[in-house]
């Protein structure tokens, strides 16, 4: 038997039901939804020195609120535009990131103002095995000898460490910074200012040159007074030897003078009697036992 009041009950339940899981829905989406603005991201991976065209480019979207300083939003404005980092997929693409406008492709766009780019030959060791890639900082060791030292017994063999924090602008030919892999060149590329480019080409003529790996985010400078061969060994400075034939074979002979002795001389031992002869009187002396 059918109850016409329960069924109506059940559609009216079903209803509102259905009409909270709707309001519900809304709600949840209104406080999810984020206000965002579009910004132009690397749609490809990008390598320092590039000329920009839009099919490297896209919008993408981002949160209103947390913007990147140099945002761009308008992928044209970015057209023929030089980049002087690397970028990533997805990365967004900022003015500090861009070369002045104008500037053309290649590796003279990434340079600083003010600073040079300068080439020199290493080995697979010199080259830190081939750990030192576009992007990282490196120091300069150089190894030569100390014409400040006179002496021509002593080694004169130095290492001393001529320039920090410099940066690897490319290795060999290649700007891109790939780090999955090491790459042993024979060649590295540096981008020094103009005082650091004439110690450099010093150091290269003077003797060999060694590249050590720093940490990025370290810009401590730290100053040495180099190490020696004496240093690298521990070595104690000793007095020289004295050769046996640098003693002298001379003999000074040294006389002494004693005071002479003076001579005792013992005195006789006399006895005096005295003589009164008249109105005269005498003293008379003689030995004892002397006739």
């Amino acid at each position: 038997m059918k109850n016409p009041r329960a069924i109506t009950m059940i559609v009216i339940s079903i209803g509102i039901g259905l009409g909270a899981v709707v309001l519900a829905s809304r709600w949840v989406s209104q406080q999810t939804k984020v206000v965002s603005d579009k910004v132009v991201v690397a749609a490809i991976d990008i390598d320092l020195g590039t000329p920009l065209t839009p099919q490297m480019l896209k919008l993408s979207d981002w949160p209103k609120g947390s913007l990147p300083a140099g945002a761009v939003e308008d992928i044209k404005t970015l057209d023929t535009r030089v980049v002087k980092t690397s970028l990533l997929r997805g990365e967004p693409v900022l003015e500090s990131k861009l070369a002045p406008i104008g500037a053309t492709g290649g590796l003279s766009a990434v340079i600083a103002k003010g600073n040079r780019a300068m080439t020199v030959r290493v080995n697979d060791v010199v080259g830190v095995a081939g750990f030192a890639l576009p992007g990282n900082y490196v120091d300069i060791v150089v190894n030569t000898e100390d014409e400040t030292i006179k002496s021509e017994n002593v080694n004169k063999s130095i290492s001393k460490i001529v320039l920090e924090h410099i940066m690897v602008l490319a290795v060999a030919q290649e700007q891109n910074r790939d780090e999955t892999k090491p790459k042993v060149v024979n060649a590295v590329t540096l981008e020094v200012s103009p005082d650091q480019a004439e110690k450099l080409d010093l150091a290269r003529s003077v003797g060999t040159l060694s590249l050590v790996l720093r940490n990025q985010v370290d810009t401590t400078s730290v100053t040495t007074v180099g190490s020696t061969k004496k240093d690298l060994l521990n070595r104690i400075e000793l007095p020289m030897a004295v050769q046996p034939s640098e003693v002298s074979t001379q003999v000074k002979t040294v006389v002494r003078k004693v005071p002479a002795r003076k001579a005792v001389v013992k005195k006789a031992v006399y006895e005096q009697v005295e003589v009164v002869r008249g109105a005269n009187k005498t003293v008379e002396e003689f030995r004892p036992g002397s006739n």
